[in-house]
């Protein structure tokens, strides 16, 4: 089985201008690593899933997520914004976001994703973790270590 997250779909230096940018900017690294065939149907499926209810979280966190038949397999991406980005927390902008990409008519893998990295996030040493970290591929490792096990 392929990893859920690698190097190249960690970005420390998200564009945060908005919400869309920053939701194409993982969704184009998305597309790059072969994760995600059809880039628009991917951004159009994520914007429905955005639509049904806003996918930020207390504490500076976004989740963008969805199925999609544009998506190959089951891919976690993350991007890091100094400014942050609003994703419709109560609390304000999202600093750390984690794009969740599942196929479409797949299992229920993205929800134990969903599931592993929201236990994660309630812990303080993880998020500090991802604010501090210099290296995508010490990051990505992480990652893949602390939610896919």
């Amino acid at each position: 089985m392929t990893a859920l997250i690698t190097a190249d779909l960690v970005d420390l230096d998200l564009p945060s201008a908005d919400r869309r940018t920053a939701v194409r900017s993982l969704a184009e690294r998305l597309e790059k690593a072969g994760r995600v065939t059809d880039i628009e149907r991917f951004l159009a499926d994520i914007e429905a899933r955005e639509a049904q209810m806003a996918t930020g979280l207390e504490g500076g966190i976004g989740i963008p997520h969805c199925r999609s038949a544009a998506v190959t397999e089951p891919t976690l991406a993350f991007g890091r914004s100094t400014t942050g980005v609003d994703f419709g927390a109560e609390d304000g902008p999202a600093t750390l976001v984690f794009m969740i990409a599942a196929p479409e008519g797949g299992n229920t893998d993205h929800m134990t994703v969903l599931a592993a990295l929201a236990r994660r996030l309630v812990r303080k040493a993880f998020k500090d973790e991802l604010t501090n970290a210099t290296d995508a591929g010490a990051v990505a490792d992480y990652i893949q270590k602390e939610v896919a096990g």
